[in-house]
């Protein structure tokens, strides 16, 4: 069944359903839309009826959009307080499971104990464009998250919806071309988030080459939507800069000569899905498919920005790093260290071994890893492979960690054992040359770098 004929079958069913609904007039402006909007989801949730199930939520989602913004958090509210489980339904589902304790009795708990915003989102999801709607009603609620944290029940329910509604088994991964809709490339455009693509003549050079490649995941129900897309080079040895990937005039290579192909960008597409994990699938999957049409290629490795790092080290009161730290903020002051004379090689002796404690040693309160990339790739089962010094100048690179950035090895034969690792040991995988930098004793880096431990002590 086409995406089209479905949407026209939906349509279809919401309009006759329309024909037999009784719906309360919208509130004029400046009444509350909000609460007239969260009976009028009482009454769908109530509902029994198909076709006016689906023109009901088409209302719903209709008045939702219409909604001012400044109403978005008593809806939220609304829904966390009134359409949580039925208690008294829970209360005799444990009572049953008490006297009996079988299976069908543990049943009935894992039934009852279910919200009703499931049921909610559900009966959405069913109207034309329901997908759509209630992933774009999942970014506004994220938008409140930091000033309501009590609405993080609602948002724990549509992350559990989305992990059925958006599973591998739905995804589909189609390569973007330069023969690609022009509808879709400028949504690539859009949603570029790692390298900012500047116009239609960068965005060709990035996808029309030979040696270049863009792929990207959709959902059925989200028609040339993409949920997340890579982008990839291919080249003859493992990038360490960002520059010579995207020069306008580059040399471009034969992909029967090309022995790897990194990922140097990987962007989600949809705020609504954040913390529903594609990544993995669209790597590995990428991966098979460069493999399949070019079995020369023996590395797969990313070059990948450090978002998190020099937001740490200028705020990190790690004692066992403090004389490092001190040289490094020094140096990194002098407005020209990238063309004084002997600057540039010392502050990237410092901040290469910061780097590698940052990865390897550094943790967050609740002992994750703390820059978000290096939890993605090394989640996704991929070994920390270098450290790249000025592998990125502009003004973001330099803004986010000095210009530096790293390749992550996605060794096929190593990626399921180093996943084990981190996630249930939390064991980093790094190359001997990464782990080779960490910072010494303070003695040792005071012969290192004497200059700059001086004039920072």
């Amino acid at each position: 069944m086409s995406n089209a004929f479905f949407y026209d079958l939906l349509s279809s069913i919401a309009e006759r359903g329309r024909s037999v609904l009784k719906i309360k007039p919208w509130p004029k402006d400046g009444e509350n839309r909000a609460e007239s909007l969260v009976e009028t989801c009482r009454a769908l949730v109530a509902g029994r009826g198909e076709a006016s199930g689906v023109a009901l939520a088409a209302e719903i989602l209709r008045r939702y959009r219409a909604l001012d913004p400044s109403d978005h958090a008593a809806f939220f509210r609304a829904l966390a307080d009134e359409f949580g489980p039925d208690r008294e339904r829970v209360m005799t589902a444990i009572a049953n499971f008490g006297a009996d304790a079988d299976e069908a009795a543990a049943s009935d708990i894992h039934y009852a104990s279910e919200p009703r915003r499931h049921d909610l989102f559900r009966r959405l999801n069913r109207a034309p464009g329901g997908t759509a709607a209630v992933v774009e009603m999942r970014a506004d609620l994220l938008a409140l998250m930091n000033q309501n944290p009590s609405l993080a029940i609602v948002d724990r329910d549509f992350l559990h919806l989305f992990g059925s509604w958006f599973n591998r088994g739905f995804l589909v991964l189609r390569r973007i071309d330069w023969s690609s809709p022009a509808a879709l490339l400028e949504k690539i455009i859009r949603y570029e988030a790692v390298h900012e693509i500047g116009d239609w003549d960068e965005l060709r050079r990035r996808i029309d080459p030979a040696d270049r490649r863009c792929y990207a995941f959709f959902h059925p129900r989200l028609v040339d939507e993409p949920l997340i897309f890579v982008e990839v080079a291919l080249t003859l040895t493992p990038p360490a800069a960002i520059a010579p990937l995207l020069a306008e005039k580059r040399a471009h290579l034969s992909p029967s000569k090309a022995r790897a192909a990194a990922f140097y960008s990987i962007s989600n597409c949809q705020q609504g899905l954040a913390g529903v994990n594609f990544g993995n699938f669209l790597i590995k999957q990428v991966v098979e498919e460069i493999r399949r049409e070019l079995p020369a290629i023996e590395t797969f490795i990313t070059l990948s920005p450090v978002p998190g790092f020099r937001a740490w080290l200028e705020t990190t009161e790690d004692p066992s790093i403090a004389p490092l730290k001190n040289a490094a903020l020094s140096l990194a002051a002098e407005d020209d260290w990238r063309t004084a004379p002997g600057v540039a090689e010392r502050l990237r002796a410092a901040l290469e071994p910061l780097a590698a404690h940052y990865f390897l040693k550094a943790r967050r309160p609740d002992g994750r890893v703390i820059d978000p990339v290096a939890r993605f790739h090394l989640g996704n089962g991929a070994s920390l492979e270098r450290i790249d010094w000025q592998g990125d100048l502009s003004p973001k690179g330099l803004a986010e960690s000095y210009g530096i950035m790293v390749n992550y090895l996605y060794d096929l034969d190593e990626i399921e054992r180093n996943h084990e690792a981190f996630v249930n040991r939390g064991q980093i995988a790094a190359s001997s040359a990464v782990k080779k930098l960490l910072p010494a004793a303070p003695s040792r880096l005071r012969a290192a770098l004497p200059g700059a431990l001086t004039s920072s002590a």
